[in-house]
């Protein structure tokens, strides 16, 4: 599927091309401080077992796993190993060091400007080049091991489960791995695992690039939170000299939005912010609406963060169009039924005064948008419809 995407339009520009380096280097900048950096060593070796998960939830990882838990074991038993030996994220060793999928995950998030899933792939890019294994049966159960140690440590972030099954999908799918050695074999895992990285970094400009058509001069453009690829749009349509207007919703309960209006303000775009609750008042003003997404889901419809739902039905009412700018790795095997049917992802809210124990508190930091509320998605595959999404998911996954 990934031979369908349009990242020829980077590919004649030389200052957008991806540095090939497996390490980056130590001297990179930490993440910003509204983003500390994320320890997955931390959160695996405190689980956090409290989560109320739906029972679709508990057993989509049976269904959809790249492979399915009994082969895993089977295949385990057969080369003379443990089952239960799944939590050693360790394949190899490397200057005398072990390798850690972990610590190369952790490496690649300190550049700011990656995204999770992106840090992600370029991890299990490494565990193949660093794997020992001697036989594609090895190498396999290695690259499973690595990614579900991943995902296991934030069981919560959408984009991460996604981007790693989906790597597994496209490293793995090639019938030309059954009639090689196990060398070539490697090396094409290798290149295909170093193809699908670069798709991944050139993402984001992509997207920007297909969206610009849609923001003409003059234009009123209303943004929820802070998106990195909703920020890259933006950004492309002001250094082409377009003139636009932004609305910036404050993005409770992390008051992202502050940042979004900061960075548009150093650009010079001209910025409004607004309380969450002033989207209904501002709305006939908006021409357009941009919004980016933890995840898109089967049905067309989008996870993002809390307040998303009800923007999309505000401007649906008032007939406003709503655009939709997320990566394609961020397209998960999910259908949600409903607000609840969801992995929970909790953010502690400060109301600034002190809350009585009595009183509960809503938590929840994203919410579910259905697709009959959205107008078109703009990914790194094209510009789509909703109703498109279940068909590239299929074509992707598949």
């Amino acid at each position: 599927m990934w031979w369908r995407s349009p990242s020829f339009i980077l590919d004649k520009q030389q200052s957008d091309t991806v540095p090939h380096q497996r390490n980056p280097p130590d001297t990179l900048p930490l993440p910003l401080p509204s983003q500390p950096p994320f320890s997955m060593a931390d959160t695996l070796q405190n689980p956090s077992p409290e989560n109320n998960i739906s029972a679709y939830y508990q057993t989509r990882a049976a269904h959809h796993a790249v492979v399915t838990g009994d082969w895993l074991a089977q295949a385990q038993a057969a080369i003379g190993r443990d089952p239960d030996d799944s939590t050693d994220t360790t394949v190899a060793t490397v200057a005398g060091k072990p390798f850690s999928v972990i610590d190369e995950f952790n490496s690649w998030r300190k550049q700011p400007e990656l995204a999770e899933a992106v840090a992600a792939i370029r991890a299990l890019a490494a565990v193949i080049r660093n794997c020992q294994a001697t036989t594609m049966m090895e190498l396999e159960i290695e690259l499973k091991k690595a990614s579900d140690s991943l995902k296991s440590g934030d069981t919560t972030s959408i984009s991460l489960t996604a981007g790693c099954d989906l790597f597994m999908r496209y490293v793995t799918r090639t019938s030309a791995l059954e009639y090689e050695d196990f060398d070539s074999a490697k090396s094409r895992l290798i290149e295909r695992a170093e193809k699908f990285g670069e798709i991944s970094c050139k993402a984001r400009r992509i997207i920007a690039m297909l969206s610009q058509d849609f923001i003409f001069d003059g234009c009123t453009i209303l943004v929820h939170g802070f998106s990195r690829v909703v920020f890259e749009v933006l950004k492309t349509a002001a250094q082409s000299k377009k003139l636009f207007r932004v609305f910036c919703t404050e993005g409770r309960p992390d008051r992202s939005g502050l940042r979004l209006s900061n960075e548009l303000a150093k650009l010079d775009v001209p910025v409004k912010l607004l309380i969450d609750s002033a989207v209904a008042y501002t709305m006939d003003e908006v021409d357009m609406v941009f919004v980016g997404a933890d995840g898109v889901v089967e049905s067309g419809g989008i996870i993002n963060m809390m307040g998303t739902f009800q923007i999309a039905l505000v401007a649906h009412s008032m007939n406003k169009p709503v655009y939709v700018a997320a990566e394609s790795y961020k397209f998960a095997r999910l259908y949600p039924l409903d607000q609840k049917d969801m992995v929970p992802a909790l953010c502690p809210i400060d109301f600034g005064v002190p809350i009585p124990s009595k009183v509960e508190v809503e938590t929840s930091a994203r919410d579910y948008t259905p697709p009959q509320y959205l107008t078109l998605l703009f990914t790194d595959l094209g510009v789509l419809t909703p109703s498109v999404v279940s068909d590239e998911l299929i074509q992707l996954y598949l």
